[in-house]
């Protein structure tokens, strides 16, 4: 009997091991993968588009204490290529009490000839939130949105708003390209980034991209929804549509960019405010899995989001698996167990050596970032499930 037990609870071990093993290999492996081959086997849906620029559209700028930048804002999107008399430029002030309001106003003053508004909020709640006000003072077809520190190229809302030409597209997201010293640099973008916007293109074929970019967006304003503040609508917009069978797609032809963060501390802080609603997100994913309902929503939701956001979990699972294994086993599978934790405790150590030494080694930083993620998504899930999300952050200043 002592010796049944021992056999199952062993089984037990490889099981959960394995599914770990699995969620990690198919999140950063198995579905980029599966991605290349359905682009040559599905017929992938064709982006139709209408640059014609008849659609009237409100481009919305949140911003949140940004003199710095607020500006050089307003002088990139004035520059943008659209009609002047069927666009605006809104500036969502969510309560910023510094210069920002001062900054906009005069800015308003000295540009008479273009449409731009100011709308304070009474109180600091957010991004989303403000979001979710200003949007009720907006009249046009297309709701343009962005941040403060990311700058358009000149017909990147041109490329959004051509995009909704197909009447089943709710939501459009464009390319954002890091720089360190202008804009034409993409040298900062990791192969990480590159990858997913790759994904983000098969996906928008496919049916409908997963999640977009809060620095360069779209919406048709009559299908705008008011999220909960504490959501992002890089993530809430394309399965709030794809449950009601509206497409979000992605077009790297509309382009914003933004200055990369200077330290890690920066990217880490930005990668848990990501994940602050990682918890909720786990218990609603089976809400998006079925194909029936979803189309190739759910078969992208799974391997770009529930596989991805469950990194974090994985691993802690996997190596207390693997822990036990090497206790557990005997014989050559104790060797088996053995050399894989000793691959594990190999895996974060050079991570650590990354850290630390600040390594340019692409494998070494690139070990080091994966790290960082699923700690960031460890600290997001502890955060929410103590209370401590919310739906307002500090900015990184090496961004500005």
């Amino acid at each position: 009997m002592k010796g049944m037990i021992s056999i199952i609870f062993n089984v037990f071990l490889l099981v959960v091991f394995g599914v770990s093993i699995f969620v990690v290999f198919w999140a950063m492996v198995g579905y980029p993968l599966s991605l290349k081959v359905l682009a040559k086997i599905v017929k992938l849906k064709p982006l139709k588009k209408n640059v014609s620029c008849d659609r009237t559209v409100t481009v919305m700028v949140v911003a949140h204490n940004e003199e710095k930048v607020i500006r050089e804002k307003l002088e990139n999107l004035i520059e943008t290529d659209y009609p002047e008399d069927k666009i605006e430029f809104l500036v969502a002030s969510d309560n910023s009490d510094d210069r920002t309001n001062e900054i906009v106003e005069k800015f308003i003053s000295e540009n008479k000839g273009y449409n731009i508004r100011l709308y304070v909020t009474k109180e600091h709640k957010g991004k989303t939130n403000a979001q979710n006000e200003a949007q009720k003072t907006v009249t046009s077809d297309i709701l343009v949105m962005t941040d403060a520190n990311s700058m358009f190229k000149k017909d990147a809302v041109k490329q959004l708003v051509a995009c909704f030409e197909d009447e089943k597209i709710a939501y459009v997201t464009g390319r954002l390209s890091y720089y360190k010293n202008d804009y034409s640099s993409s040298e900062a973008e990791d192969t990480y980034w590159e990858g997913d916007l790759q994904q983000r293109l098969v996906e928008s074929g496919l049916f409908s991209v997963t999640a977009g970019n809060g620095a360069i967006y779209a919406c048709r304003n009559d299908l705008y929804h008011d999220f909960d503040p504490i959501r992002c609508h890089d993530s809430a917009m394309p399965r709030f549509y794809a449950k009601r069978k509206m497409r979000s797609v992605y077009t790297p032809d509309a382009v914003a960019y933004e200055k990369a963060g200077e330290t890690a501390g920066d990217e880490f802080k930005r990668k848990v405010r990501m994940n602050r609603c990682i918890l909720k997100d786990m218990i609603s994913a089976f809400s998006y899995l079925n194909p029936f309902q979803v189309s190739w929503f759910a078969y992208c939701y799974f391997g770009h989001r529930v596989c991805r956001y469950n990194l974090w979990l994985a691993h802690i699972i996997a190596l207390l698996t693997n822990v036990a294994m090497v206790f557990s086993f005997s014989g050559i599978w104790q060797i088996m167990a053995s050399v894989a934790l000793a691959g594990h405790i190999a895996f974060y150590l050079i991570a650590l050596f990354g850290k630390i030494t600040k390594s340019k080694n692409k494998i070494v930083y690139l070990i080091f970032y994966y790290v960082m993620t699923i700690t960031a998504q460890f600290v997001g899930a502890y955060k929410e499930a103590t209370g401590k999300s919310k739906p307002i952050w500090e900015k990184a200043e090496s961004t500005r």
